[in-house]
């Protein structure tokens, strides 16, 4: 069986850590390493953090002191990867979770069962989160063929390959499209469900917006595909300024020359990708 480790970065998380690392503690396959990233919180985190590192022998965290400033992408992927480097043990999975995730017990054998496939290089379940009625739906918005950033599980040759994950938003879609390009699958398991304990705040959304344009400049999308995702995202979302928002991210980042994400081959490769799935659409 293939082993896999964990890295949760944590900022200001004591109303959810607990039941997520609860989860964890259950899985009928354990992890071979569990490393949390306290990064820069000033409520209980810490204090929770020690408690299950001192109960359980696979988990252990650190202290990452970063900006106190919640940037879409680029904190959590920062304390992501200072967790990265202090692994100790060999895993053949490297998983990101967020630390607000409820898992099903049998969640990482089915993944690992996955993986199996040697051209499986992105794995996870689909994301629900609790209704006005308490209910637990379906919160998906994007592709069925896309895992949410929440919880990413990556094949280490995958994770290699793709020259790990990148400190900035949009790494989550970069990381699926360079997995591709290198030959790797993307695969979603619709039957496993994630739960997540917290919904996207109004003002991290109104940010992120503009964050995301940004990244489809940085992913090298061009003019007409950076038009055509921001119309979809709009309509998705079903507010006219979503559009607007991202579009002002877009021409910011190009007004300011972001460095890309990706080159130039890969930046071919990923406008082709987006074509083909756009006519395939329209046909």
């Amino acid at each position: 069986m293939k082993k896999y480790s964990v890295i949760i970065p944590a900022h200001n998380e004591d109303k959810f850590l607990a039941g997520m690392l609860q989860t964890l503690s259950e899985q009928t396959i354990p992890a071979s390493e569990i490393l949390l990233v306290n990064d820069n919180s000033t409520d209980d985190t810490e204090e929770i953090m020690q408690r299950f590192a001192t109960d359980y022998k696979n988990i252990t965290y650190i202290n990452h002191n970063s900006s106190k400033k919640h940037l879409p992408g680029s904190k959590v992927i920062d304390a992501f990867l200072v967790g990265y480097k202090k692994l100790k043990n060999p895993f053949d999975v490297i998983i990101k979770m967020d630390a607000d995730l409820l898992l099903p017990v049998n969640y990482f054998e089915v993944m690992m069962n996955v993986f199996k496939d040697k051209k499986i290089g992105i794995a996870g379940g689909f994301c629900y989160e609790v209704d006005t009625q308490g209910i637990w739906k379906l919160n998906h918005p994007m592709e069925q063929n896309h895992v949410r950033g929440a919880f990413k599980a990556y094949s280490k040759e995958c994770y290699l390959k793709i020259g790990g994950l990148f400190p900035a938003m949009g790494w989550d879609t970069a990381d699926e499209l360079l997995a591709r390009y290198y030959g790797f699958e993307v695969k979603t398991l619709e039957n496993v469900h994630v739960k997540h304990l917290r919904p996207l705040r109004a003002g991290y959304a109104l940010k992120a917006d503009e964050l995301q344009g940004a990244a489809f400049y940085v992913l090298r999308y061009g003019k007409t595909l950076t038009l055509l995702a921001s119309l979809k995202n709009a309509f998705q979302k079903r507010s006219v300024l979503v559009f607007f928002r991202l579009l002002k991210g877009y021409q910011k980042a190009k007004w300011e020359q972001q460095p890309f994400l990706v080159n130039v081959n890969q930046g071919k490769f990923i406008r082709t990708y987006r074509w083909n799935k756009i006519l395939k659409k329209t046909n």
